[in-house]
């Protein structure tokens, strides 16, 4: 064998030994995208599937409602009989006509202004106050809460006790101090005050321990800053306290929003006795959510039902834009007279860097001409 030969055996058995030897890393390189490619979509798509039972559970009992809310108020639809002919905005029109649907719209309104705003003002101050440190904490957080654990049916027949007019402790101590009798539940004032109070009783402990909780993440060293400026408790509460749990602030005040334009219990419960329970003789307290549930199971026309339903939500929606735009404002000062001293300050803020900035390039210039006329002279 001569030598080119042993060459030729030698170069093909390399040859074959780095093919067998590459067979492995390219199988094992075929197999590496298929793998990465698994990973990067199990990275990508996994946060979605862990939220997704979340809209699913949104999509069947929130958004599914809704939609099929709006396709009933476009139809004649009776309770037992079903669907009926398409009438567009008939009903829309059939409801805004109706002098009982504006009567419970100004019901609603008013139990609404004489519940949130007390309400959100106690519960401002019994959270201030629980947060300076008052003696067995603990035992005053139970206490405020205890109404709110109350059901609404509990705490509605013991206001309708409360204010009976005939042997009721409302009226009993108002004739301690000479007061006559009043019609608690006749007279639209006095009923919806009434109300209110109840409303006020549930709610007012539970707002007070969201902002609790809001107010102690505050830090305290702001407090110890202003206190050594000369601020006192009242200028510390408005500049500092109030600022700081904006968030937590307007979060409450549109959870009141909500929850005070669909009062419903508490109407339905205070005066049962009388025409059934629809708020009042007279419908001196009916409120929308009221007028509603009458629509729906007393005249079982669900068209109309769900019409006043999408409207409600409108006005839900309508004044819970407002009182968020008016609570940020309130929170941080942010009043057009503000908004206008503020841009004025950036305005001479900028025009004294643009100044600063023309003033330290001109430097340099005017020493370089000043050499160059030093050394020519």
């Amino acid at each position: 064998m001569t030598l080119t030969d042993e060459r030729s055996e030698t170069a093909a058995a390399s040859t074959k030994y780095a093919k067998s030897a590459k067979s492995p890393k390219t199988d094992a390189a075929g197999r590496r995208p298929w793998r990465h490619r698994l990973s990067r979509f199990d990275q990508n798509a996994s946060p979605y599937f862990y939220i997704s039972p979340f809209f699913l559970l949104f999509g069947l009992v929130g958004l599914f409602p809704l939609i099929y809310t709006v396709w009933v108020a476009v139809h004649e639809w009776d309770l037992l009989k079903g669907q009926g002919e398409f009438v567009g905005a008939g009903n829309f029109i059939e409801i805004l006509g109706d002098a009982m649907f504006w009567n419970s719209i100004f019901n609603t309104l008013s139990i609404f202004l004489l519940s949130a705003i007390p309400q959100l003002a106690v519960a401002l101050v019994i959270a201030y106050l629980l947060d300076r440190g008052l003696r067995a904490p603990t035992f005053w957080r139970m206490s405020i809460l205890i109404p709110f654990v109350v059901t609404p049916v509990a705490v509605a027949i013991i206001f309708s006790s409360i204010f009976n007019e005939a042997d009721g402790l409302a009226n009993n101590l108002l004739n301690l101090i000479g007061i006559a009798d009043q019609e608690w539940k006749h007279d639209t004032a006095l009923s919806h005050l009434a109300i209110a109070i109840m409303v006020n009783f549930r709610w007012t402990g539970y707002n007070a321990l969201i902002l609790l909780a809001a107010m102690q993440a505050v830090p305290r060293d702001l407090y110890e800053s202003a206190a050594l400026d000369g601020a006192g408790a009242a200028r510390r509460f408005f500049s500092i306290t109030i600022p700081t749990i904006r968030p937590t602030l307007i979060f409450v005040i549109i959870t009141a929003t909500i929850g005070g334009l669909q009062i419903f219990a508490e109407p339905r419960l205070f005066d049962v006795s009388t025409a059934g329970g629809i708020g009042g003789s007279d419908r001196q307290f009916q409120t929308t959510v009221l007028f509603l549930w009458e629509l729906a199971f007393f005249r079982r026309d669900l068209g109309e039902a769900s019409a006043v339903a999408i409207l409600l939500f409108l006005l839900i929606v309508g004044i819970g834009v407002i009182n968020f735009l008016i609570s940020r404002r309130i929170s941080t000062g942010d009043s057009p007279k503000n908004r206008a001293a503020r841009r004025r300050a950036r305005t001479a803020s900028a025009a004294a860097a643009t100044a600063v900035t023309a003033a330290a390039t001109a430097a340099p210039a005017t020493t370089i001409a000043t050499t160059t006329e030093e050394n020519a002279r």
